[in-house]
């Protein structure tokens, strides 16, 4: 084991040996703490207690339960995440992706596209009928799309999903107040007019930013707790931080949902052991207890699901700051840093290094083994000594930005620990609350260093080179610039031969690898168990839409 790795361990167990140093240097404390303890316990006890009263009050026998964090949000404009939650059941938009990631029409019932690529034409569905009873219109989709372009809403990906539009721009710059690219022929037909023939204008539109609210109901106050959606589901309840309860919409202009109720359980609680109790569902496993699981000789081997996920984690640099606007160091930090080590310490060795942008399973994905940046800390101390830093008294302090309550946490803490390591620098973390950390990173407060990472919204490389690396996008937290880099991009976006489209992008990603904008760390495996008790549920590479597909034989 060498010392990097012996460090890392000891931050992994500091947590255990932290408690065993007290109970053996400071007995007199052993009491108070065996206290701790008990009160602690206590609160796991009664909020057990309240979550099967919760379940009591629902038909276990036609509901789904499961276990979610407080959403930041369940505004379609101002989410970041995907549809996979209570907002993308209680909500529906255009089309969505289905759990083969194929484009299926939902309030649109089809649509017809221009021979130059630059007009879609929409053909609406006209049985759609928001929660209310409200018959949903063309106009509906106008108004959902101009308010979330509305520079009032703070929307952070509107651009993103529903930039390509003409006439976006202006109303995003507040220029304007209605976006010239659309037109309702009639109250069942949309025209959307596009700035350029883009293949994935469709898949974005999967995106919860393009779905559809109503104009009374979002100007109403505390909106978001009786929102009026078309989605399967309705929100029937919402408690901060206890509990979403969702209820079926009877009213659904596709298949009825198959459960009556989805209960999301929003308090503490140890997920797995929720799990084996019978209380939820559904879990994601790693590291020791995936090895557990793993086992056929364990109960619960039956019940596991393994799969790729298209995610990339990174942590992100800042390159229009000082030093990582010169890209030996952006380099020498790739180089510095030991991810088989942070890969075998924090994810059991549940995912693989990343070489690239671009996970398994996304088209134009390739393993290269020439590529990326293995552990070197020589390259690394000889990368920074060219760029004039041979006198680290001279680097700059630099600030790691992340999320947390509090102290900064293990993965953070060994990141640090192996940079100043292996490169004499010094960083200073910098931890926000996890409830606004986007809110601040997409205003530019990201200091010098900042964890990141990205899960896809669409099976299409664009959505991690495009969406991530071009200057102008607003998921671009690191302000990474490259004009080659940007006219290749722009060019992928309407190539619509499907090689020459994949090989511009394997072009790109290497050039961003090159540039080392980001430390590329690792992709993400996964590992879920299902109860036996659904029926239709799919462990899936990226987050869809699926409980209203889903069933429960208990």
């Amino acid at each position: 084991m060498n010392r990097h790795r012996k460090k890392i361990k000891d931050y992994a167990d500091l947590k255990d040996f932290f408690i065993c140093a007290i109970c053996a240097i400071f007995d007199k404390k052993v009491f108070l703490i065996a206290i701790s303890l008990l009160l602690v316990g206590c609160q796991l006890a009664t909020r057990a207690s309240q979550l099967l009263q919760t379940q009591a009050d629902i038909d276990r026998e036609d509901a789904i339960f499961l276990l979610g964090g407080q959403p930041r949000t369940l505004d379609p404009a101002k989410t970041i995440g995907g549809p996979d939650g209570p907002l993308g059941l209680i909500f529906s938009g255009l089309v969505m992706l289905d759990a083969d990631l194929q484009i299926q029409p939902e309030l649109a019932a089809g649509w017809e596209v221009s021979e130059d690529g630059r007009t879609y034409t929409f053909y609406l569905r006209k049985n759609v009928l928001f929660h209310d009873g409200r018959p949903f219109t063309a106009q509906d989709v106008i108004f959902s799309w101009e308010r979330a372009a509305n520079p009032a809403i703070g929307s952070d990906t509107v651009q993103t999903y529903l930039g390509d539009i003409v006439g976006i721009q202006a109303v995003i710059d507040g220029q304007a107040e209605q976006i010239s690219g659309l037109r309702a022929i009639d109250d069942y037909t949309l025209e959307v007019q596009l700035t350029a023939p883009v293949v994935y204008f469709l898949q974005k539109l999967a995106y919860p930013v393009a779905f559809v609210v109503d104009r009374e109901n979002v100007d109403m106050p505390s909106w978001e707790y009786a929102p009026n959606g078309t989605g399967p589901f309705r929100l029937q309840s919402w408690v901060d931080d206890e509990e979403i309860i969702l209820v079926r919409n009877d009213s659904y202009y596709l298949e009825p949902a198959r459960v009556r109720h989805i209960m999301y359980d929003l308090g503490p609680g140890l997920p797995l052991a929720l799990y084996e109790e019978g209380q939820i569902d559904l879990v994601g496993v790693g590291g020791a207890n995936l090895d557990r699981v793993e086992d056929p000789n364990n109960a619960l081997h039956d019940q596991l699901q393994l799969g790729v996920s298209l995610c990339t984690t990174t942590i992100g640099l800042n390159t229009q700051t000082a030093p990582f606007d010169d890209v030996r160091v952006r380099q020498a930090f790739n180089y510095a840093l030991d991810k088989e080590l942070l890969i075998d310490t924090f994810s059991g060795g549940d995912a693989l290094v990343a070489s690239g942008a671009l996970p398994p399973g996304m088209p134009g994905y390739t393993a290269d083994a020439n590529r990326g940046y293995p552990f070197d800390p020589a390259k690394a101390n000889q990368l920074l000594d060219e760029a004039g830093y041979t006198d680290r008294a001279t680097f700059p302090l630099l600030t790691f930005t992340t999320s947390g309550y509090g102290d900064v946490g293990g993965y953070e803490t060994a990141v640090i620990s192996l940079w100043q390591d292996v490169l004499g620098v010094t960083i200073q973390p910098v931890v926000i609350d996890p409830f606004i950390y986007y809110d601040e990173l997409y205003a530019g407060n990201t200091g010098h260093i900042f964890s990141g990472g990205w899960c896809a919204d669409y099976p299409d490389p664009q959505n991690f080179l495009d969406i991530l690396y071009h200057s102008g996008s607003r998921q671009n937290n690191g302000r990474y610039v490259n004009p080659a880099v940007d006219a290749l991009l722009e060019q992928a976006r309407i190539e619509a031969d499907v090689a020459t489209r994949l090989a511009l992008y394997a072009d790109i990603e290497h050039r961003i690898v090159a540039d080392a904008p980001v430390v590329f760390i690792s992709h993400s495996l996964q590992a879920a168990l299902v109860s036996p008790d659904l029926d239709g549920y799919t462990l899936t590479p990226m987050g869809v839409r699926q409980w209203h597909r889903v069933a429960v034989n208990r």
